[in-house]
């Protein structure tokens, strides 16, 4: 897997599918990394040149200097984007990677195609929140990544999905206990910091497709209805039996709607 150095530090991405097609970029979600894609990489290889990194911290992705805010995190993508030669692209973005996604689209709106909300909100954190978030570091520095580990876990899959589908849980089980807890606090106060990009909502002028797991509790269906009812012609599907991770959860149904929005 290829490395860049941008931004004093390292991006670890995926470049694969067809060279000069149309191009997607994937951002994987807070605590994972670019390989909770792996299904969706493989759904549109055939058709589009696709992209997916670790964010900075995730995966294989050095922490660099420790300083995490998500303004910092668009910096990220697009200076990804400019080494690739890509000046604008399909943005697909899970939870963590639809905050990067809104907050570079308020930005710098014609670097985006088409832009895919997944499992995500426009809200910044409110105050409930943020003291979760503070109750999370706790436990990281207290009790270590393996019992946040656990208790993560609880908040992102549906109980069925924990039956249905234990190896994406393990998956994601190993994913979070790999990655160091300088990462995970460091991030966990960048999301609390985050900015509301509810506001600018109306002035996304690009397509956009919202989807969210029918019993996620992090990012619920109301938030993404929220969303819908301000973009302008997006399109939204609640996916069924899946929680906060519903391209792992039910990935035959979040598929579908990716595959048709792309075609």
């Amino acid at each position: 897997m290829p490395t860049v150095s941008i931004n004093n530090s390292e991006l670890y991405y995926t470049d694969s599918g067809v060279e000069h097609a149309s191009p997607v970029i994937f951002i994987h979600g807070f605590p994972f990394n670019h390989s909770t894609w792996d299904e969706q990489i493989k759904l549109l290889a055939d058709t589009h040149r696709v992209i997916a990194y670790d964010v900075r911290g995730h995966g294989n992705s050095p922490l660099g200097n420790g300083n995490i805010l998500i303004d910092f995190l668009v910096d990220d993508l697009f200076s990804l984007m400019d080494y690739l030669g890509i000046h604008s692209a399909n943005i697909v973005g899970l939870s963590m990677g639809g905050y990067i996604a809104l907050r570079g689209i308020e930005r710098e709106p014609d670097r985006f195609l088409s832009l895919a909300l997944c499992n995500t909100k426009s809200e910044a954190d409110t105050n409930e929140a943020k003291i979760k978030r503070a109750d999370s570091i706790r436990t990281i520095i207290n009790d270590g990544v393996k019992t946040f580990a656990d208790n993560f876990l609880k908040t992102v899959f549906a109980p069925a999905s924990v039956d249905k589908n234990p190896q994406a849980v393990r998956k994601i089980q190993s994913m979070i206990e790999s990655t160091s807890p300088d990462t995970l606090c460091s991030t966990l106060i960048a999301l609390a910091a985050r900015t509301d990009t509810t506001e600018t909502l109306s002035k996304i002028q690009v397509p956009t497709l919202i989807l969210v797991g029918e019993y996620d509790r992090l990012t619920p269906p109301s938030a993404a209805k929220t969303m819908a009812n301000n973009i302008r012609d997006a399109k939204i599907h609640i996916i069924s039996e899946a929680a906060h991770l519903s391209n792992l959860e039910n990935p035959e149904e979040f598929n579908t709607h990716l595959r048709n929005f792309f075609e």
